[in-house]
């Protein structure tokens, strides 16, 4: 048996839309596929401007400099994320403040917000962990009550709802990630979301590289210049044409994804409710929903972790832990305030994320499954 960790879903549509854009001859980005995907976007999910781009680092780089950040100014990060979640800040001079995870999911625990700000804090960047929302209206009262912009990490939150709202909508700015791992794929890609007014007109502007282009070509000026700061941040219309493919199939993705999960959870629910188990099951709030972005187990301890992964291994299956908490990484560790972030650190060493992909067969989930009990009744 040879089951790896990830395999990415071709819907058989990608080659064709992307031999059309080269066929049309409009290879640079913000063309016909482009505005295809935005659009479907804004319709399905009412996020009111979408702009894709050429990965989830770089909305959030655009989202950084919407934001307006300033050195010395604070911005508050989950530290149980991936880099770019803080990166993007970092690079614009800000400080960030770490806040650990709650103990029933990888999420910021929103209950410990409001003890960090300060005058000097300026955004709040909730990143919904496999998907799964955070405490939206916890987040959302805290930041309109000091006057803050919220900032949705939804790398991997496509097609999730918080309270029936999608997630990527309920903050001031959202960036969604299309890499290859994620439930809709580019390759590489990613979108800014814009849900509030203010930053529209200048978002266009930063995608276009600091000039008006977008609204010369709407013919809303009669000519377009250097009118702020801004980069590359487009993607190529091949880009788009592979997304679009993606997105035509979003239901069915997402249907076998779930069915996928559900496997997993129904499989595996025995052994995490025995008793002294080694493993618990991935937790979701009521007020969320799962659009099966992963599949994760959390083991006791490090050496239990270690010690499932290398029996999956061992039988053909690659199953891998995830993020190391950023408040202790290398670059940032004598930068960070001193604070103990018992949650993060703990998903850091127990949490394990198991094959999940279109095409994992569900004879394979099964497999999966039982070598995992196997694991645990000899241990």
């Amino acid at each position: 048996m040879n089951i790896p960790f990830n395999k990415p879903h071709l819907t058989g549509k990608e080659a064709h839309y992307m031999y059309q854009a080269v066929a049309e001859g409009k290879l640079s980005g913000n063309g016909a596929f482009t505005k295809k995907c935005q659009q479907f976007f804004e319709n399905r999910y009412g996020f009111r401007k979408c702009l894709l781009t050429t990965s989830c680092t770089d909305a959030l780089e655009m989202a950084a400099i919407l934001c307006d950040i300033q050195p010395g100014d604070e911005v508050i990060v989950p530290s149980y994320t991936f880099v770019s979640s803080a990166l993007a800040f970092v690079r614009a001079g800000a400080k960030i403040v770490f806040v650990d995870s709650m103990k029933s999911n990888p999420n910021i625990d929103a209950e410990q917000i409001e003890s960090l700000i300060t005058p000097r804090t300026r955004v709040i960047v909730p990143v919904h962990y496999a998907g799964v929302a955070c405490d939206m209206d916890g987040i959302m009262e805290i930041a309109n009550k000091y006057n803050l912009i919220v900032v949705e990490d939804a790398a991997q939150a496509i097609d999730s709802y918080y309270k029936r709202r999608p997630l990527g909508s309920i903050g001031h700015l959202s960036a969604f990630s299309f890499h290859e791992t994620k439930n809709i794929i580019s390759g590489e890609g990613g979108m800014l979301c814009i849900n509030d007014e203010r930053f529209i007109r200048r978002a266009e502007i930063i995608w276009e590289k600091g000039t008006n282009r977008a609204e010369f070509f709407r013919g809303e000026v009669n000519k377009y210049g250097w009118v702020d700061t801004g980069s590359s941040f487009l993607p190529s219309e091949v880009i788009a044409a592979f997304l679009w493919a993606q997105l035509e199939n979003l239901d069915d993705i997402q249907s076998r994804r779930k069915h996928l999960w559900e496997l997993y959870y129904s499989n595996l629910s025995p052994l995490a409710l025995s008793p002294n188990s080694l493993i618990a099951l991935p937790g979701l709030p009521d007020y969320a929903t799962n659009n099966a972005h992963m599949f994760y187990l959390v083991c006791n301890s490090l050496e239990e972790r270690t010690a499932l992964i290398k029996h999956l291994k061992d039988n053909g299956i690659l199953a891998v832990f995830h993020y190391l908490s950023l408040h202790s990484s290398p670059y940032y560790t004598d930068k960070h305030d001193g604070r103990e972030l018992p949650e993060c650190d703990r998903y850091a060493d127990c949490l394990v994320r198991l094959p999940m992909y279109y095409d994992l067969k569900d004879e394979e989930v099964i497999e999966i499954c039982k070598l995992i009990n196997n694991h645990a009744s000899d241990n």
